[in-house]
């Protein structure tokens, strides 16, 4: 008796310790898909900023700066589109994630549940046949 709670036990240790890794293994693939993104999307403001920022050196008179003035803005609108976008993106990702998670969370559940009922089915049978 105390080899077949042994045996559950350490079973049931078993699938905890699987799904616990593939969760951790899920997550991690989550956060460097979401660093990536966040990543290129730094580069690529930065980019943008410095090169803003070597033509606005070169401006030194009103006429200039009158030219200039919409490349500002319009590095203002281009970099909150891309900060936006990529919001979405990693929201997107976070999304992804958290349903594989879910499905892995359903599946553990449904086998440790699968397991059980085939272990009560089987005590039942064998109380059922003992008693007849």
């Amino acid at each position: 008796m105390y080899e077949q709670i042994n045996n559950q036990v350490l079973a049931l240790s078993k699938s905890f310790a699987d799904t616990a890794f593939k969760a951790h293994s899920l997550a991690v693939e989550g956060l460097e898909r979401i660093a990536d993104a966040q990543l290129k999307t730094l580069e690529n403001r930065v980019s943008a900023t410095v090169e803003f920022w070597t033509e606005a050196a070169e401006v030194r008179d009103l006429d200039a700066l009158k030219a200039f003035w919409p490349k500002g803005v319009n590095l203002v609108k281009e970099s909150t589109e891309k900060f936006y976008a990529n919001g979405q993106e990693l929201f997107g990702i976070t999304l992804k994630t958290t349903e594989a998670l879910g499905q892995l969370a359903k599946g553990s559940f449904e086998a440790a549940n699968d397991n059980f009922t085939k272990q009560v089915n089987a005590v039942k049978k064998a109380a059922t046949a003992a008693a007849k």
